[in-house]
């Protein structure tokens, strides 16, 4: 599959998270558990969800965000918080199809950038298009702050 990378100036994007330091091993049974936590307080009212589910990678330890684009700031409970996906200058592109396809599109990103010659940072993340049945209709931006 081939993507097409652009870069573009981002507004800062408020998320109600968990985060979590964990290990690439860790992560694949890890993510759902911290998501339907995010999810059972908003259900609760704790903040009103205005987007799509999100993970934030901070670096490569891997440090995460798992949770959901909202209103704004709201007070956070538990292990749930106010964060937000970081304004500025960002390489991305869309994977289009089921999320085991996601590392190509992350690794076209990195190739443009060196190919272009854009710095990549480590702050990194993924929104999460609306559910589909049918992988193929499935959507996520992946976007890489770049200096």
């Amino acid at each position: 599959m081939g993507y097409e990378v652009a870069l573009r100036e981002v507004e800062a994007s408020p998320t109600a998270v968990v985060a979590r330091a964990t290990t690439w091993e860790e992560f694949p049974t890890l993510w759902r558990v911290l998501l339907d936590e995010v999810y059972a307080f908003v259900r609760a009212g704790g903040v009103s969800q205005t987007g799509h589910n999100v993970m934030l990678y901070a670096d490569d330890v891997p440090n995460v965000e798992i949770g959901v684009q909202v209103a704004g700031p709201f007070e956070g409970s538990g292990r749930v918080k106010a964060s937000e996906l970081p304004a500025g200058r960002v390489a991305t592109t869309v994977h289009r199809g089921s999320y085991d396809g996601l590392g190509a599109a992350h690794a076209a990103v990195q190739e443009w950038c060196t190919a272009n010659g854009h710095e990549l940072t480590r702050t990194r993340w993924e929104i999460y298009g609306d559910w589909r049945e049918d992988p193929v209709e499935m959507e996520t931006e992946i976007s890489y702050v770049v200096r």
